[in-house]
């Protein structure tokens, strides 16, 4: 079976294609070309096929699963309410309980396609001495059960962790990539070179058969927005570019993870064109970010103008942050914040990127004649929070009552 990348390289034009350029409103033949030269991939879901990358909306990722400190139920629910607020990909982090149950229960109640992150599964059932063969064979349960993505740490060598010691006073947060740092402390308890890294070509091997993304993942990222980019990241990001062009050619499409956690705002948009350059416009998946530390609790909306930053540059694919973000698991209406505003940071961005959109035209059209309903269904939300806090569904609203400004000047105007 061949992957959509290679028949895209072929110039087969596959009904998954079709299917995103109707989506997308994207000429086929151009759709074609771009997934031929990597700048865009499909993750594949029967009926929610998703595509990211170049010249496509910004897409939104929720981060979920079980953790020691969770109810395993509850993560079944935070994935209902993410899909059902708008995220295009659920990334499932289990790391307690029967973890394959959970996500077998995750694929029941969801449409969209679903990443994993290898490394998890394989220290939460074997701890860190997990031998390479049980990583390997967990990799191939999980794209054998229909996951549509896998989060790697490859880019992350011992020559690396050597340089971190001796530069650990130089990072005030060290290491906050939680995949990156297990595969790390594997690394150490083993004594041993990366076993994603020294199995990668075995790895795509798997992820080729059944059309997997890879998404190759950021373990040197910055952890607060004084941890400007160091060595470490750029060594890390080359390594990742390098083998993003290894996967491609050897059929594998590949998402590279790039400038999440926090980032100065100043720094931002030249970030980003740093990745996309390095990385030939491969898509760019950004957690974040955050260009504050201090909003805690209310980390979402620091991430909103984080993010709608990153997009407007060029970031294809974005992850969102809860407002519990660095204090707890969130609970399923922090879930429902965080999409939210995650996906008010993608339409922002897309905006600037792409162009304004026809549903902010619709909703201003609707705005000048009071019709109230018609705001509500092109809202974000379809207007879930707009009518709790918009009592009277006619005429103007309580803040300007009859001095509304609309009202005033249409009444001269038409005079």
């Amino acid at each position: 079976m061949k992957t959509q990348l290679e028949h895209a390289k072929s110039g087969t034009l596959t009904e998954e294609m079709q299917e995103i350029s109707g989506k997308e409103n994207i000429n086929i033949n151009l759709l074609c070309k771009r997934i031929a030269s990597g700048e865009i991939v499909i993750m594949l879901r029967k009926g929610h096929n998703v595509a990211i990358g170049t010249g496509l909306k910004t897409k939104v990722n929720a981060n979920l699963g079980s953790s020691t400190e969770s109810k395993n139920d509850s993560e079944i629910q935070k994935a209902v309410i993410a899909e059902k607020y708008g995220t295009d990909t659920i990334c499932d982090m289990s790391m307690s309980g029967n973890i394959n149950k959970i996500r077998s229960k995750i694929f029941n109640s969801t449409t969209v396609p679903i990443t994993t992150v290898p490394i998890y599964q394989a220290i939460a059932e074997n701890s860190f001495d997990a031998g390479e063969e049980k990583i390997i064979g967990i990799i191939e349960r999980q794209a054998d059960s229909g996951v549509s993505s896998f989060v790697i740490h490859a880019a992350l060598t011992r020559e690396m962790l050597s340089l971190l010691k001796e530069r650990k006073k130089q990072r005030i947060m060290g290491v906050v990539s939680k995949g990156g740092a297990m595969t790390a402390a594997w690394m150490f308890e083993n004594s041993s070179e990366n076993p994603f890294l020294k199995n990668f070509n075995k790895i795509l091997e798997i992820m080729r058969k059944k059309d997997v993304v890879l998404s190759l993942g950021n373990a040197m990222r910055s952890g607060c927005v004084h941890d400007e980019m160091d060595n470490l990241q750029k060594t890390e990001a080359e390594l990742n570019a390098k083998l993003a062009r290894a996967a491609n050619d050897a059929g594998v499409q590949v998402i590279v993870e790039g400038m999440g956690g926090h980032v100065a705002a100043n720094n931002i948009f030249n970030y980003v064109k740093y990745y996309k350059k390095i990385t030939h416009n491969r898509p760019l998946f950004v957690a974040g970010p955050l260009p504050m530390d201090i909003a805690v609790g209310y980390d979402h909306v620091a991430a909103c103008v984080g993010g709608a930053m990153a997009s407007g540059a060029g970031a294809d694919y974005l992850c969102y942050i809860t407002p519990s973000e660095h204090l707890g698991l969130p609970g399923i209406e922090q879930v429902k914040e965080g999409i939210i505003a995650c996906k008010i940071a993608a339409h922002i961005g897309d905006s600037m990127k792409l162009g304004l959109s026809k549903s902010d035209l619709a909703l201003s059209e609707m705005r000048k004649i009071h019709d109230w309903e018609g705001q509500f269904e092109q809202a974000i939300d379809k207007g879930e929070r707009a009518r709790k806090y918009h009592k009277n569904y006619r005429g103007a609203c309580t803040m300007c009552g009859k001095y509304c400004a609309i009202d005033v000047m249409d009444k001269y105007l038409k005079n």
